[in-house]
């Protein structure tokens, strides 16, 4: 998500490569980095951190206790800190980093193909340059929302951001649906892949509400009926309302 992000600015030409600097621990990685973008790479975090004013945090949730440490106290006045740690929560960011101005992030996957989906909120110490500066980041990740309230962002960790792995089961579901009535699995991959990205172009470019033009598919006593008897009998809606709770319980617990 962080390569998204830097590919996202750079081509968009907010930011020259120059203008960025990565921690990176692993060489490899690094000199990935500094030849791919033409960034400017360091083995640590508090050497990218120097003569920073936007900070962003890009690690696993289990190795936020010993960056924050690492940082604590050496972040300026002038920075603000851009998380897109998952399940961190802004006092946490805060109370570790010893710094008020936090943003807290939540985008998903397709951002990497710049047509994420982002939910984003900052604490009221944040300067309005750099909401702004923030917002256009986010935008050439796809689109992006900022919420008031930080319980939309556990909400949206549960919807968008985990959404694309639901979608994802469901389209290779579908496939092998296909597959199982004896097409071959490269056309039934065809037809399935358009389906779904044609149905979410019609509910996004119709704004009908998506029971509406369910019905407009659904013929009396024909094969969807049938088939969406059976996904009812199988507790489909109530199945998929369910595991977005239980994301949503999950990232509260890792707040």
């Amino acid at each position: 998500m962080a390569e998204a992000l830097i590919g996202g600015v750079l081509q968009a030409q907010l930011y020259e490569p120059g203008d960025v600097s990565v921690g990176e621990p692993v060489n490899t990685r690094r000199d990935y980095l500094k030849d791919k973008y033409g960034l400017r790479v360091h083995a640590t975090n508090a050497a990218a951190l120097d003569g920073a004013e936007l900070t962003v945090l890009a690690v696993k949730p289990q190795s936020l206790p010993e960056v924050l440490s690492s940082l604590r106290g050496d972040v300026p006045a002038d920075n603000t800190v851009l998380s897109i740690v998952a399940g961190a929560r802004m006092a946490t960011l805060a109370d570790g980093l010893d710094h008020a101005a936090v943003v807290r992030v939540m985008p998903n996957t397709p951002a990497q193909i710049g047509e994420g989906m982002t939910v984003w909120t900052a604490t009221s110490e944040v300067p309005e340059a750099k909401v702004t500066a923030t917002r256009d980041i986010l935008r050439t990740l796809g689109k992006e929302v900022y919420v008031p309230d930080e319980k939309l962002i556990d909400m949206a960790t549960a919807l968008s951001a985990s959404g694309p792995a639901y979608v994802f089961l469901f389209i290779e579901s579908l496939i092998d649906s296909g597959v199982y009535l004896g097409m071959a699995r490269d056309l039934a991959r065809t037809l399935v892949l358009q389906t779904v990205l044609g149905t979410t172009k019609l509910v996004e470019d119709s704004g009908r509400h998506p029971a509406d033009l369910k019905d407009m598919v659904t013929s009396p006593g024909g094969t969807t009926i049938e088939a969406l008897l059976t996904l009812e009998e199988g507790g489909f809606r109530a199945s998929v309302m369910n595991a977005v709770i239980s994301a949503y319980e999950k990232s509260k617990a890792l707040g």
